[in-house]
This record gives C-alpha cells, structure tokens and sequence, in this order.
C-alpha cells in the first residue's frame, strides 16, 4: 500500500493554501484558496483528519479531510485560537476577552464545540490566552482545564459536572500526561515573598491530600517554567527561568534544567558548560533527551533517563534540535538570530549524516515521514524575505518558493499522521552533500557577552573556540548498570589516573617553551633553593628579591592549574585569566632578574 503524501497548511496576508510535500512539491488544488488577508488562526487535528481555519471576516470553517467537505461553519470572527481534541470530535475555540458599557462583567470568550452536531457544549470567561486550551487524554475520556486559581477535570466530554478539582494557589500552569486515562498531571506554581516556586505531579485521580503527589521539586530563580512530559508519561523535564540575570552575564536571563518522574526521583540536570538553556526535547523513544545550552558556540549534550551524559555533540552555532518522528535522526540548527547551519545525526551510529544551511530562517519542522522537513522565514519575526523551503535530511533543498515582496508569510504547519503510518527508513549517509539556500555573507563582528565586555582584549574569551563531538555509544555499558556510589568512586580513579599520565607528561610540555622562559623559570627556582647563610652574599635587593618569589609562586599556581585543566577539570573565569597571564609573569621575571 503506498504511503500518503503529507501535505503543508499556510497562513500569510494572502490567505490560506495548501501544497503537497514531497515526492509531488505542488500547489494542492483541492483546497480552495482563503484569500481573506485577516486570517488570524489555522490548526489541524492531531490525527490530521480535519482542518479549521478563522478567516478573520465572519466565520470559523472546519473541514474533513481527505475528502476536503466543510463540516462546520462557526460565526465567530474575533476567534484568534483553535484547539481540536484527540480523536477529532470537538473544537475548542478562543476569542480576546472584552468589556462594554452594556457587558461590563464581560461575556464568555471561550467555547467547546461539539464537532458532529455543530453545537456548543460548554463556555467560558478565560482572560489569558498563553493557558487557555483545554487538555484531553489521548482516548478523550478526561479533560483538564485551568481556572483561575484550581484545575478542574472532566470525564466522559460532560463539561457541565466538575469530577475532580486540583486546588493550589497561584497555579498557572498544568500539563497532562500523553497516553490514554488516567493521566498523571504536572503542575506550576511560581514562588513569591521568599518561597520557593515548584513543579508537582499527580496520579489522576488522586490530586488532594497529605501525600498525594508523587514527584515534587522545588527551585528558586524562577519567573516562570516550562514542562515537558516524556512520549510514555513517566517522565517530565522542567526548564526555569529567570528574567533577569542579577550576574549580567546573559540577555536570556538564568535558566536551569530539572528532572522528574511519576517513581518520585528528581535531580538538577547538570550542564557543564555556563549559559542559557536554549532547547530541550525528548526522544520519541522516551529513554532519553537532548539539551542545547551554554554561552556560544552553545554545547549539545544527549542524555538517558538518568540524566547522565552520554554523548556530547560538541559545540557550534546553535540553539535548537529537533527528533525526528521515527527518533533515529537528531538535528540540531540556529535559527533566529543566528545563521541557519544545521546538523544531522544518525541516532543509531552518532555520526554527521549532512550539515546544509537556510539564512534567515525562523521555523524549522519535520516531515511525519521523517525524511523531509520545511524551514520558513516568516512574519511578525522577519518582514522581508518571507518564503518557505522542503529539504532532504541529507542535506537537499528540494523546492524553494518565496511570497511576493509586498505580502507576508505568517504560519506553516506539516498535517499530521497517527504514529506508525511512516514507518522508520535506513538512514542514507552521502558522501559530503550539503547545499545552502542562499549565498555567503560577510561574516559581523564577533559577539562578546555582556559580563566580558569591560575586560582587557587580551583576557577576552575566545568565542570561536569549537568543541568537536565526543563521547561513546549509547548501548547499555557496564558504568551504567552500576549503583551511584560504585560509579562515583569508578569515576574518581579514572580522574586521578589521568592526572597522573598528564603529571607524567608536564616536562615534555615545559621543554616547548622557549630557551627564554625555561631560562627564567630555572633563576627563579635557584633563588628560592634552600642555601643557607652564604646566599646573602653578592644576592639581589631585598626588594627585588620579595618580587622575584611573588613572580615565582604565581607561576608555580599557574602550573598546578595547567594540571587541573589537562585532567579535564573546568576551571573558572579567573583561573583562564590567570592563565592567559603567564607570559607577562615570564617577561617580568626575567626583566628582574637582569636588573
């Protein structure tokens, strides 16, 4: 049976279209073009059997697809939201809320439509729009809602009798669990007056009483959260973030990666490399999870379920990634404000598959068939230059297609399939392929942080300082079906024997210096030998001397933290400064010992 041809939904201010992806790369002409320019919102349904779009001059129209009929038309014109339940049997829509002088209290801006009879099941005054949709269980058997200060659940689509109610205040956030009923729950609630904010997960139905939480986690620095659950519902990963960095090291404020599971185990992901967190997404295999973070070139890392490493993709000019459906493709790009280099990984074997790039691109989305993706330039993020293009994961960019100077491109969105319709295909790995979709430009000026900017150019850090990936394969290996303290001390004299090996190779380091240094250093270390009465005799000043063993025990620290360095510890942003120093230490030393 041949597979199904995954079709593009665009919204722009000429309208709603739709083209056909790969192998075709065609306009779809049996979707009749919406060419109102007030489209505000278009969505398809998870399982990709219905389309619904809000044109923006009177109507909400939902349609059935392959067959492209018109199932429901709605006069909701304000409509700006659109949010379909699993198995595509009601629409849940959002208009801004409003006051008039005759409704002062305001009217419901909310609404629950029933998808087979066009009826309104259930209505609501919702005022925020970043919580607003309602969340289902996969067989759509419970329905979470966030009220204003509780979440309320719903079983069996009766939207008119409460089931269940989780009361905490200030909660601002829940997130269901994918998977059918009954659901675990996440929960947010921010800090304030000193107490700390944290995120809490529940077994449906029981969410009240002592004990009733089965995983919780509490964290300080935090304005807001975002929480993401594994593919299985056993796992949640919870990304923190501060607006402001109090340290003034970062424009993205302070962000921290958390872990959580339904058995209760919660841990700090730790990411050795300081910076912001700028992506996080699970494997849809759930076992394990990608991380993009760090000052750039940021640092990718991919971890298991117990948060440890387990390869490390190195660094580059990066800020997001992206599994593929089928999980044995990882990319990992920068997008934004960055230039568009992508990278694709064979999961399986952790090697480069293609690295193409797409300037000037703001969205990136992959294909269900797992093979192709789509990078757009749209608007309100970019007003010029707005177009979309279809690639290949290997790096072939295999349709371009850019809307008119004077329109704009404003959403692009794959049609779903229910998983298992593409099945997984053996990865291609060309020999050296790649394409880029525009030319070079000059490259800008290098960006330097925030917190480096008032120091000396010579203490600068260097930016373009590129990590190359490493690390081993994931199989399960004999480290990780060790207990925590077995592979602590495991690690311990790992790290000592390398400090050794690297003790053992300092003179071969010393002897490539220069005849100079070597020269200084030898003077500096005869004047602190141990002489007795005569070293008086003839010696230098007093003076001089008291800065000569000063010069000499800043030198000796200085080689201690080369020590520490080649033995893989991270040092600190002054003990790279007092690194960068020691030719000026060696050229003192010597003047000195001249004079």
């Amino acid at each position: 049976m041949a597979l199904p041809s995954p079709q593009i939904a665009l919204r722009g201010s000429e309208g709603v279209w739709m083209f056909r992806g790969p192998p075709e790369t065609t306009d779809n002409f049996n979707f009749s073009r919406d060419g109102s320019p007030h489209c505000k919102v278009i969505s398809y349904s998870s399982d990709g059997t219905h389309f619904a779009w809000c044109n923006g001059e009177g109507n909400v129209l939902v349609i059935r697809l392959p067959d492209y009929q018109l199932i429901m038309q709605l006069d909701r014109p304000r409509t700006s939201g659109l949010c379909f339940s699993p198995k595509s049997t009601m629409l849940a829509t959002w208009e801004p809320y409003f006051v008039s002088k005759d409704q002062t209290a305001g009217t419901p801006n909310m609404h629950i439509w029933d998808l087979r009879t066009g009826q309104c099941m259930k209505s609501w005054m919702h005022k925020r729009h970043d919580n607003w949709k309602l969340q289902w269980t996969d067989d759509e058997k419970v329905a979470a809602y966030c009220a204003a200060s509780e979440i309320q659940f719903f079983e069996d689509s009766n939207f008119d009798e409460v089931k269940q109610r989780l009361h905490l205040q200030r909660v601002t956030g829940c997130t269901l669990s994918p998977g059918n009923s009954p659901p675990n729950v996440a929960v947010y609630v921010p800090g304030v007056k000193g107490a700390p904010a944290f995120v809490r997960l529940y077994k449906y139905p029981r969410l009240g009483g002592p004990g009733a939480a089965v995983s919780n986690k509490s964290f300080y620095k935090a304005d807001s959260a975002h929480i993401l659950w594994n593919k299985r519902g056993s796992a949640a990963l919870v990304v923190t973030s501060l607006d402001v960095d109090t340290t003034g090291g970062s424009y993205y404020g302070e962000q921290m990666l958390h872990f959580l599971d339904i058995s209760g185990e919660t841990s700090n992901v730790t990411l050795p490399k300081k910076g912001p967190v700028y992506s996080v997404e699970w494997s849809p295999n759930s076992k394990e999870f990608c991380v993009v973070y760090g000052f750039m070139p940021a640092k990718a890392t991919l971890f298991n379920i117990k948060c440890e490493p387990v390869y490390d993709f190195g660094t580059g000019p990066r800020n997001c990634v992206y599994y593929n459906p089928q999980g044995n493709i990882i990319c990992l790009a920068g997008f934004g404000n960055l230039r568009g280099n992508m990278e694709f990984w064979d999961r399986a074997k952790l090697q480069n598959i293609s690295k193409p790039q797409s300037q000037d691109s703001t969205y990136f989305s992959w294909s269900p068939d797992g093979e192709h993706f789509v990078t757009a330039t749209c608007s309100p993020r970019l007003r010029v230059g707005n177009g979309f293009r279809i690639w290949h994961y290997t790096g072939s960019l295999l349709y371009e297609q850019a809307v008119d100077s004077k329109q704009e491109l404003y959403e692009v969105i794959w049609q779903p399939f229910p998983q298992g319709t593409f099945p997984e295909k053996k990865i291609v790995h060309p020999a050296g392929i790649t394409s880029t979709a525009v030319q070079q430009e000059a490259k800008p000026s290098a960006y330097v942080p925030p917190h480096a900017r008032d120091r000396p150019a010579g203490s600068l850090p260097k930016l373009r300082e590129y990590e190359p990936p490493q690390g081993t394969a994931t199989a399960p290996t004999e480290e990780q079906n060790l207990s925590k303290s077995a592979l602590k001390n495991k690690k311990k004299r790992e790290a000592k024997a390398r400090a050794q090996q690297q003790q053992q190779q300092r003179p071969n380091t010393v002897d490539s210096r220069s005849q100079e240094q070597r020269d200084a250093v030898a003077v500096a270390a005869h004047i602190l030998a141990p002489s007795g009465p005569q070293a008086t005799v003839g010696g230098p000043p007093v003076e001089v001397e008291k800065k000569i063993k000063n010069l000499t025990k800043k030198l000796k620290a200085i080689e201690k933290l080369k020590q520490q360095q080649a033995s893989g510890k991270t040092l600190e942003s002054n003990q790279l400064e007092k690194l960068q120093g020691e030719a000026a230490l060696l050229k003192e030393l010597q003047q000195l010992q001249l004079s």
